[in-house]
């Protein structure tokens, strides 16, 4: 039985601006809809995906064997090894006929994992979007300034048929190009601003450089996601931007941008949308299901994805599961504080560098641009951070804020560091994903 054969994709709403009927389900109702699609998917993967039939199998399950939500525990994990193993294709679940677009990873640590929509795919995609982006605050007739990538990054073209969906007006900027970013913005004057977190500090700066207060732009809120960020870094933006700024959540494998979003009005955790996604969190060490409440890694099972259904797909994101709170019937998901494989095990110290991220925000001195650096000189492993000094601070107090923050890093992380306190300016931006951690370390 293929799931192309059973009527499983959202109502819409008949306004762009209101939610739809799923949206506002209570629990009891999600997860008996969770139940359903959840048998549905079963069933579909394992008719259709050879890597699934030979998985379950082997562990000695099957689609029948699901007859409670509580029953998923039995079915084993999936994770980007799974994919790279069927690549290109052959994780997908429909002939490539159906398949109406392909995306894939940037394949950096190996072979890229390749994501594929059918066109009832990219129509619940988008419609989730848009639920995310009016959740956040955005209106239909809105101008969007995306600033996300496009091309195979899922980030860029998921947003952008997500605001076309919503009835707001996209300018399809993508990243880069900074110093034609601010031009654009001021010329066009958009309300609302799509990108990375770290990126739109980025152009903060390119703001200040045209001469440009950015408190003075025509923004009024950002949408921002694809990388951690903490409550400390929303109050950063936010004060420089004079805007509210909301997470967006979403990978690749699962669908892309769209799964969780942010509620305007509460700001209090991304809203994961249960009538597509079943989450779980799992201790990272023993795979064991944990409580709602308890912090643990991301797992999540689509239940209504056709090219591509992923089952207990392992996120690497760190994280817990919180009650419902501006829509009850779907919970939220805490911010994330690291990923298990971004882990630094620094003489038997487990830190993210979110915990270095929380610690330098709060000294005034020192600014949200850094990067951390290990090595082994000799037997013992070494961290240096590299951390910019504000503009406005001299180099004096910006040393002396370098020795607090190396302080506080070791009380509140319980791990010695470096600190080299650099100019403003002088470490790497990035349009996309921020990369923060470059081992140096003899492997």
């Amino acid at each position: 039985m293929s799931i192309l054969n059973t009527e499983i994709t959202a109502i819409p709403a008949t306004d762009p601006g209101l939610p739809d009927t799923e949206e506002l389900m209570s629990r009891e109702e999600i997860e008996a809809l969770q139940l359903t699609r959840l048998q549905q998917t079963l069933r579909h993967a394992y008719d259709n995906v050879a890597a699934y039939r030979e998985l379950y199998d082997a562990h000695g399950v099957g689609p029948d064997d699901l007859q409670t939500l509580e029953d998923l525990a039995k079915f084993p994990f999936t994770d980007k090894e799974f994919l790279r193993a069927a690549y290109p294709f052959k994780a997908f679940a429909v002939p490539m006929e159906q398949v109406r677009r392909v995306h894939a990873s940037s394949g950096t640590t190996g072979r890229p994992t390749v994501v594929g929509y059918t066109d009832a795919d990219i129509d619940s995609w988008a419609t989730l979007l848009a639920r995310c982006l009016r959740y956040s605050g955005v209106r239909p007739g809105d101008l969007v300034h995306n600033a996300y990538g496009y091309g195979l990054f899922t980030g860029g073209l998921g947003a952008h048929y997500g605001i076309e969906k919503l009835k707001a007006t996209v300018i399809p900027m993508s990243g880069g190009q900074s110093e034609k970013q601010v031009q654009l913005i001021q010329d066009f004057k958009p309300r609302v601003i799509l990108c990375t977190p770290t990126y739109l500090l980025a152009l903060a700066d390119s703001f200040r450089a045209a001469g440009v207060d950015p408190k003075d732009t025509s923004l009024e809120v950002a949408v921002l996601g694809a990388e951690p960020w903490t409550d400390r870094m929303r109050h950063e933006i936010e004060q420089t931007f004079a805007l509210k700024a909301c997470d967006i959540y979403g990978l690749s494998e699962v669908m892309g941008p769209g799964v969780a979003g942010e509620s305007v009005e509460r700001q209090d955790g991304s809203t994961i949308w249960e009538d597509h996604f079943r989450p779980e969190i799992i201790d990272p060490i023993s795979e064991e299901v944990l409580r709602t409440g308890e912090h643990g890694e991301l797992v999540f099972t689509t239940l209504t994805k056709q090219a591509l259904p992923m089952i207990r797909y392992r996120t690497h994101d760190l994280t817990r599961l919180l009650p419902g709170s501006e829509r009850p019937g779907h919970r939220r998901m805490g911010r994330i504080t690291g990923r298990s494989d971004d882990m630094i095990i620094l003489r038997g110290v487990n830190l993210f560098p979110s915990q270095i991220e929380e610690i330098a925000l709060e000294i005034k001195e020192l600014s949200p641009h850094f990067q951390l650096r290990l090595a082994r000189p000799g037997k013992m492993d070494e961290m240096t951070v590299h951390i910019e000094r504000r503009a406005e601070t001299s180099a004096e107090d910006a040393e002396t804020a370098g020795a607090v923050l190396a302080r506080q890093i070791k009380v509140k992380v319980g791990s010695s560091c470096k600190i080299s306190v650099e100019e403003p300016g002088s470490l790497g931006r990035s349009s996309g994903k921020l990369r923060r951690i470059y081992d140096q370390r003899p492997q």
